[in-house]
């Protein structure tokens, strides 16, 4: 049976990357504690060290704003398809 996928609210996250770093504990500690994949831990950390400014990356905002504007486009994309669609049968229909 497949497993469902867990989602976690950014404030859940926000308080679990405090946690690594406050701790002391590792990450595969605080992991099975919590019950969640280390690598999954891993990239929250990375994430919020992006989000700070620390490393080099796209921003959670940026990440945000991109899966919008790609999804936003493939929409439009499929709607230019049907207009061009209905103008070639419209056309082959006056002739």
């Amino acid at each position: 049976m497949a497993q469902t996928r867990r989602r976690f609210t950014p404030e859940y996250k926000a308080e679990v990357v405090q946690l690594m770093r406050t701790s002391g504990k590792s990450i595969a500690q605080i992991a099975r504690d919590l019950g969640i994949n280390k690598g999954s831990l891993h990239e929250w950390l990375r994430q919020a060290d992006v989000d700070t400014g620390k490393r080099e990356g796209l921003t959670t905002a940026e990440r945000e704003e991109l899966a919008r504007a790609r999804r936003e486009i493939k929409v439009l994309r499929e709607e230019r398809d049907i207009l061009r669609k209905a103008a070639a049968f419209f056309a082959a229909e006056t002739r």
